[in-house]
């Protein structure tokens, strides 16, 4: 798979669902060994307790991914709004290279930005309240403070509060905002970015539009719950595929 880059997020792996953490490997020892490289658009994890998490599965996981990076092929790892805690012990015992939300990389000739998307769901206010809450340094030094269990408690009460106030909300809310999405590539103009690939709204699709008589693309990337999605980008075109055991 010559001159290929693949694309993932929203993988939430977690010990409780060891299909998807096992399809996670298949991709590691497949098609992402002969990919120039591959990037992770954040919620790699369920949740992320820091850096010290010592689970099993994840140690796996960990070995894989160090593997893969030891192999040649680089790994580039974006937070979610579920692993946002991920830090550089977790990079130093991987090779994975952690980047900042709304990076423009070089796709094959095409400035790109990368994102985990839930910036873009403006709509969602109380969601974007609690994004900067958890985005704070000092939040997150006072969580890291704690025992390995106080935050795992913690992590399992917020996972479920998010869900209990998701059934609440219209899915349009939860979906990225137009304007957003506009202002984004506006920002990103002197750039000449032309794509944006992002995550998180679960919606895996191609759309196209216009923003200043240019034509723009927005390539969303699906979830890992019922299988796989991965984004296959070679020179000529990108292209989203379901990704399921071999």
């Amino acid at each position: 798979m010559s001159k290929t880059t693949l694309f993932i997020s929203d993988l939430h792996l977690d010990a409780s669902r060891p299909e998807i953490i096992q399809l996670f490997l298949q991709l590691l020892n497949c098609e992402a060994k002969q990919a120039e490289a591959l990037y992770i658009l954040g919620d790699l994890f369920e949740f992320w307790i820091g850096d010290d998490e010592d689970h099993e599965a994840v140690q796996v996981i960990k070995a894989a991914l160090k593997a893969l990076t030891q192999s040649g092929v680089p790994v580039f790892l974006m937070h979610g709004n579920r692993d946002f805690l991920l830090g550089k012990g977790f990079c130093q015992a991987t090779g994975c290279t952690l980047l900042d939300e709304g990076c423009v990389i070089d796709l094959y000739g095409t400035p790109t930005v990368l994102m985990h998307g839930d910036s873009l769901c403006t709509d969602d206010v109380p969601y974007q309240q609690l994004r900067q809450q958890l985005r704070n340094p000092l939040w997150q030094q006072q969580v890291l403070a704690k025992s390995r269990e106080e935050r795992r408690a913690l992590a399992l009460q917020m996972r479920s509060q998010s869900g209990e106030a998701n059934t609440q909300k219209s899915t349009d809310i939860m979906d990225v905002n137009a304007d957003a999405v506009k202002q984004l590539f506006l920002q990103h103009q002197q750039q000449g970015v032309k794509c944006l690939i992002h995550g998180h709204t679960h919606r895996p699709a191609t759309h196209d539009l216009v923003i200043d008589g240019l034509i723009m693309q927005r390539i969303v990337l699906g979830d890992w719950y019922q299988q796989g999605s991965i984004l296959f980008c070679q020179p000529e075109a990108c292209q989203l595929q379901a990704y399921h055991p071999a």
